[in-house]
């Protein structure tokens, strides 16, 4: 259905169009793409970055602030998956690309086991948070957002610890922020990001809480 990854143009879109269905999806994951329009409301285009953003688990960066504030927050799994998809759609915080599209696709991979919410709770409720889609070892990383200090933050340690350090384990980040560069996310060459990423997807994946536990 898609063009090779490896064809993707010099801003990393390897196509234009297509439907957001759970089976395009997760049929660009494994393929090495994701889908994010190529502006507000406008054709969903797909892509393959290069150089990729990638942060192996083992190499998450915790400060003593974060590890400090990480003692605030309640890590759960799954419990308010919407209410992270809408934190992060918050036109708001000026980035636009999570519209109705994106929130119906990935609430439907939800529901199919494939999405998963990691969120930080504390006595003012849902504090922040991350989706993604898990496939195998892979964690592709769509968004996080806060509305507490540290709390997306403490979201990925969370996402770290559910992950551990084991062979073939991996969270794409998709493109290597400053931010999450002082986390301990590095870029690598879009081919050494296709060549693990069949053993990424082909191994045994960790164990995620079972649903809204």
């Amino acid at each position: 259905m898609f063009p090779p990854a490896h064809t993707a143009d010099e801003h990393g879109v390897v196509g234009i169009g297509a439907d957001v269905d759970s089976g395009t999806l997760l049929g660009a994951y494994r393929t090495g793409m994701f889908p994010m329009p190529l502006e507000p409301g406008g054709p969903m285009a797909w892509w393959s970055p290069d150089p990729r953003g990638v942060l192996h688990p083992g190499d998450l960066s915790v400060s003593r602030s974060l590890r400090s504030s990480c003692r605030g927050y309640e890590i759960r799994v799954d419990t308010a998956f919407e209410d992270v998809l809408v934190g992060c759609a918050d036109p708001s915080r000026g980035q636009g690309w999570i519209d109705e599209r994106i929130i119906d696709a990935y609430q439907q991979l939800h529901t199919l086991g494939w999405a998963h919410s990691v969120e930080a709770w504390d006595d003012k409720g849902l504090a922040g948070g991350l989706y993604g889609v898990a496939i195998g070892g892979l964690f592709a990383g769509e968004s996080m957002f806060h509305q507490r200090t540290d709390a997306s933050k403490a979201a990925l340690v969370g996402l770290v610890n559910i992950l551990g350090d084991g062979p073939n384990r991996l969270i794409d980040v998709q493109w290597c922020t400053e931010h999450l560069a002082g986390l301990g996310a590095i870029e690598i060459p879009r081919d050494g990001y296709l060549a693990v990423l069949p053993d990424l997807i082909g191994a045994d994946g960790p164990s995620w809480p079972p649903m809204g536990g």
